[in-house]
């Protein structure tokens, strides 16, 4: 995508963040702003005629799943699903068999990490589990975790920041052996990897929208049929009396559209993304005193984290911006945050590292010239930034060592 206006190109490489609504969602949203724009739980046939379309998209959903249509619920997006999930969960566990302990790692999703410390504050306790320098959780420790007392095990499927992806059927087999409810955080995973929540053991599993094409304010939350988990939100009637809320109905159309294109097309997207992801590895590596965050291998295809000695991830985003590229150094949701990451601070990394963080990740629009003009531009940046870094100046006389974390 060149820029008319100017003599740099215009890149997005921020798709782990959110990502364009694709035309086809658009298209199949329009109808249910001007047409088909009745309350779904109305009787009358305007209304009714909004309501098949919403279980239409239920069971698309639920079929990109390899779930049944009665055991996906609409949400507004993968945050309240995580909520949903691990609060309701949890609290069914406990009220039904007392057990009050919950697994999860050290770098999940805030959604994730927040939600797990609320329940602590109500008297649960909590596991989070150490992912380690590849940033992958260990299915042997996880099972050496549990207790007579585990009520429920959150794993994210892929990393929001570093792109890792997890042994997910392993972890599933390990909760399926132990009878403890699994949930997982997907909203990375979808149209990423193949899915399979029956075969992979997997009891709840959440997703959002937005990272696929679809709008933002829409997710869906799987629950598996049988499973004991608490009302979400209490109001009417709507999602088989567990959320409350007139359904979003031309969003969730927006969803089913955009999952379906997803799961179609993952072999072909990892088939084009992956190489252009290794040449962005390989490109950035030669940078001096720079790292790729997590394993190379259990990586997602449009995912690249990378660390730089002696540079403040935030200068480097604003000079990046200036040249027309659009990236990250972390999590979108954290952003205005002045601390370091918590997901490179768990993979071993000192503060002094993290901070030189940038993620970079490709989607469906993003292509091989893009990474090439990434390639051009990052490391005249970084230099700039290190020739005015006092870090810089003092790693390179030796004053601070950091090779140990390269």
């Amino acid at each position: 995508m060149d820029g008319s206006q100017s003599n740099f190109r215009k890149v997005y490489a921020d798709n782990a963040a959110t990502t364009a609504v694709s035309p086809e969602v658009l298209g199949a949203m329009l109808p249910f702003y001007k047409e088909i724009y009745g309350n779904p739980s109305s009787l009358y046939a305007l209304g009714q005629e909004a309501k098949a379309p919403l279980e239409e998209a239920r069971a698309t959903v639920a079929a990109c799943l390899g779930a049944k249509p009665n055991e996906i619920y609409f949400t507004s997006c993968g945050t309240e699903s995580d909520n949903w999930a691990i609060k309701g969960c949890a609290r069914a566990q406990q009220k039904r068999s007392g057990k009050n302990h919950i697994i999860t790692s050290a770098f999940e999703h805030h959604a994730v990490l927040h939600t797990c410390q609320a329940l602590e504050r109500e008297g649960f306790t909590v596991t989070y589990l150490d992912v380690h320098s590849n940033g992958i959780v260990d299915p042997k420790e996880l099972e050496a975790a549990i207790t007579d007392q585990t009520a429920l095990v959150t794993i994210m499927y892929a990393n929001n920041e570093i792109g890792t992806i997890q042994p997910i059927a392993e972890i599933g087999e390990v909760c399926k052996r132990h009878n403890i409810p699994f949930h997982t955080d997907a909203v990375q995973a979808i149209g990423n990897v193949h899915i399979d929540v029956k075969a992979q053991n997997i009891d709840m599993l959440s997703l959002s929208g937005h990272k696929i094409h679809a709008p933002k304010g829409v997710g869906a939350l799987y629950i598996r049929a049988g499973l004991p988990v608490q009302t979400f939100m209490d109001g009417g009637a709507q999602e088989r009396n567990k959320r409350g809320g007139t359904e979003n109905v031309a969003a969730i159309a927006g969803l089913a559209t955009a999952i379906r294109r997803a799961t179609d097309s993952i072999d072909q997207r990892v088939a084009r993304l992956t190489p252009m992801r290794d040449k962005l590895i390989e490109g950035i590596l030669k940078i001096e005193r720079s790292r790729l965050n997590g394993s190379q291998e259990h990586r997602l295809p449009g995912n690249a984290s990378f660390c730089f000695q002696g540079i403040e991830g935030e200068s480097l985003l604003l000079l990046l911006d200036m040249k027309g590229i659009s990236a990250s150094s972390g999590s979108a949701c954290t952003s205005g945050s002045l601390d370091p990451s918590h997901v490179l601070l768990s993979i071993g990394l000192p503060h002094e590292v993290a901070h030189g963080s940038l993620r970079l990740s490709f989607g469906d629009y993003n292509t091989m010239e893009d990474v090439d003009y990434i390639l051009e531009v990052v490391p005249q940046i970084i230099q700039r930034l290190r020739n005015m870094s006092p870090l810089w100046d003092a790693i390179q006389t030796g004053k601070v060592d950091y090779d140990r974390f390269m």
